[in-house]
């Protein structure tokens, strides 16, 4: 990171478009849906024309994981949106009341801050 940091003068990240928040799991959902973790993220809002509005995120899906890894956390979601994931599809794994649903999305460069 060092090195993008002094070639660039900034980390790039990948961005969805979304807005969310730690969310607990019954134990009960987290064993049905073979889920490591017993926590997800909430989506509260989809930014329009983002990656997750063009792959069919809702309000109200919970994340679980993202390119095949967990997501209990929005911290952990923020360590998987890596550079090498810019413009690369991935799974997205959300959880809505008719069940586990597998979406595709590819990620942006988080747009600059400020």
């Amino acid at each position: 990171m060092a090195a993008h940091l002094i070639r660039d003068g900034r980390i790039r990240r990948g961005y969805l478009g979304i807005g969310g928040q730690n969310v607990p799991l019954s134990r009960r959902t987290a064993r049905v849906s073979g889920l490591p973790v017993p926590s997800g993220v909430l989506v509260l809002t989809v930014e329009p024309g983002s990656p997750a509005e063009k792959a069919g995120v809702r309000v109200r899906d919970v994340i679980v994981e993202f390119d095949h890894h967990p997501v209990g956390t929005v911290d952990d979601l923020h360590r998987l949106l890596t550079e090498r994931q810019i413009g690369v599809p991935a799974a997205l794994t959300v959880l809505r009341p008719t069940g586990r649903n597998e979406l595709e999305v590819v990620p942006r460069e988080s747009p600059p801050r400020g």
